[in-house]
C-alpha cells in the first residue's frame, strides 16, 4: 500500500545524505516522501529530486538565556508549521535524522499522534535526538556503541545509509597495488576541506622514501584559500596532485584509491566501510561531544583504519603510519578487507523496513486545516 513518509533533517551532509538514501529506497517501494529541512539543506545539489521539500523555521539551541528564548520561539513557530504540513500530507510515519529542523517536526508529529522514529548517524547521540529519544517509537543507530543514549532505551542497529554509487563499490575488488605500481591517495576534509590536512599531508609525503614518493598520485580537497599554496608545495615535491575545492565525482575517486586520509564524519565512515577502503582518520576536535573520535572507534578496532588525534597529527606521524601501511606486503589490502567487514551494506533497506513497520492503518481524512504556507504567514 502506498504511504507517505515525512523525513526531517538538518542541512548538513551528515544528516541529509542518509535521509536522501532512505527517500530513494522508500520511493522505489512505491511510497511518497516529503522532506522538511532548513535553508542549507534545501540548497544541497543533486539530492531529493522529485521530493516535496519544505523549509521550516527552527530555533537554534544554546546561546544563554536570550538564546534559549529566541530558540523556543523558533521551535514553536516551526511546530505550528509542521502540524499544518502533517495535516496536509497525512504521513504514516515521521522520521528525524537530527539537526534543528527535526525538533519541531517531530514535536508536531508526536502531538498529531503520527508514529515517529529517529536515526542517529554518529557514535554519540546528537543534541536534538537526545531531547526526542524518550518519546519516539524507535531509535535507529549506525554503530553498536553509541554514547549518551538515555537509560532504558534499546536502539536498533541498522547502520548508516549511503548513496547507491558508493554501495556499488562494495562489489568491486580493492585496486591492485604492486611494489612498483601507482599508489593513489585520496584526501578530503569534509564538505569544505580542512586546513590542517593542507598543511600536514604535503609535508608528510615529502618525508616518505623517494621510491614510495615517486609512485604517489594524490587527489585532495582543499579550502579555496589553501589550494594555491598546496599546489605549489606538491609541485616543489614533484608529486602529481589533482586538487579541487569540491569533488563531485567522489565515488569514482574513492573506487580507485588505495588509501584515504581525512576526517571521520558519519557519512565518511559509512562510505569507507561500505566500499572497503583503508583510512588514516583525523577526527575534527571541535565536533560537538567529540563525536568524530567516537565515529572512528569501530573502524579502527577492526583494523580498517588508524585514528590520529589532531593534536598528534604531524608530518612525521602521518609519514610513519603511511609507510607502515604501504610498505608492508598485503597490509593495505588486509586493512581494506577489515574496513569492508565493518560496513553495513544493508543499512538503507534495514532502515526502510523499520520505518515501514511503524506505519499503521491509513489515517482517516481530517477536517479543513491551514496549509503549510498559511501557517508560515
Amino acid at each position: 500500500m502506498k504511504r507517505t513518509f515525512l523525513l526531517a533533517a538538518g542541512g548538513t551532509g551528515g544528516h541529509m545524505i542518509p535521509a536522501h538514501a532512505l527517500a530513494e529506497e522508500l520511493a522505489a517501494r512505491g511510497h511518497r516522501v516529503v522532506l522538511v529541512t532548513d535553508d542549507r539543506g534545501s540548497r544541497i545539489p543533486g539530492i531529493f529530486k522529485g521530493v516535496d521539500v519544505h523549509v521550516l523555521p527552527a530555533g537554534r539551541l544554546g546561546g544563554g538565556v536570550f538564546g534559549w528564548i529566541k530558540a523556543s520561539r523558533g521551535i514553536m513557530a516551526g511546530r505550528r508549521a509542521a502540524r499544518a504540513l502533517i495535516r496536509q500530507y497525512e504521513p504514516s510515519v515521521a522520521v528525524g535524522f537530527g539537526g534543528y529542523p527535526a525538533l519541531p517536526t517531530l514535536l508536531a508529529a508526536l502531538s498529531e499522534k503520527v508514529p515517529t522514529a529517529l536515526h542517529e548517524q554518529n557514535a554519540v547521540l546528537g543534541r536534538v535526538n537526545r531531547l526526542l529519544a524518550r518519546w519516539v517509537k524507535v531509535l535507529a543507530t549506525a554503530y553498536h556503541q553509541v554514547d549518551r543514549v538515555p537509560k532504558g532505551i534499546e536502539p536498533v542497529i541498522v547502520g548508516n545509509p549511503v548513496r547507491a554509487e558508493i554501495l556499488a563499490l562494495r562489489d568491486q575488488p580493492y585496486p591492485p597495488l604492486t611494489e612498483e605500481g601507482v599508489f593513489r591517495l585520496l584526501v578530503t576534509g569534509g564538505s569544505q576541506g580542512a586546513s590542517v590536512l593542507s598543511t600536514v599531508v604535503p609535508d608528510a609525503l615529502g618525508l616518505l622514501p623517494i621510491a614510495l614518493r615517486q609512485r604517489l598520485q594524490v587527489t585532495q580537497q582543499c579550502r579555496p584559500e589553501d589550494i594555491d599554496k598546496v599546489r605549489a608545495r606538491y609541485a616543489e615535491l614533484d608529486i602529481p596532485a589533482d586538487l579541487a575545492t569540491y569533488l563531485g565525482d567522489l565515488p569514482e575517486r574513492l573506487g580507485w584509491s588505495h588509501l584515504f586520509v581525512g576526517r571521520s564524519g558519519a557519512s565518511t565512515i559509512a562510505e569507507l566501510t561500505a566500499a572497503g577502503r583503508p583510512a588514516i582518520l583525523v577526527p575534527l576536535p571541535s565536533a560537538m561531544d567529540d563525536h568524530q573520535t567516537a565515529n572512528a572507534r569501530e573502524m579502527a578496532a577492526t583494523g580498517g583504519a588508524t585514528s590520529i588525534p589532531q593534536s598528534k597529527f604531524t608530518p612525521q606521524q602521518l609519514a610513519k603510519q603511511m609507510q607502515k601501511m604501504a610498505l608492508e606486503p598485503g597490509a593495505l589490502a588486509t586493512a581494506a578487507a577489515r574496513a569492508r567487514d565493518a560496513g553495513y551494506p544493508q543499512a538503507t533497506q534495514a532502515l526502510a523496513d523499520l520505518v515501514e513497520s511503524l506505519a499503521g492503518p491509513t489515517p482517516a481524512p481530517v477536517g479543513p486545516a491551514a496549509t503549510f504556507k498559511e501557517a508560515l504567514a
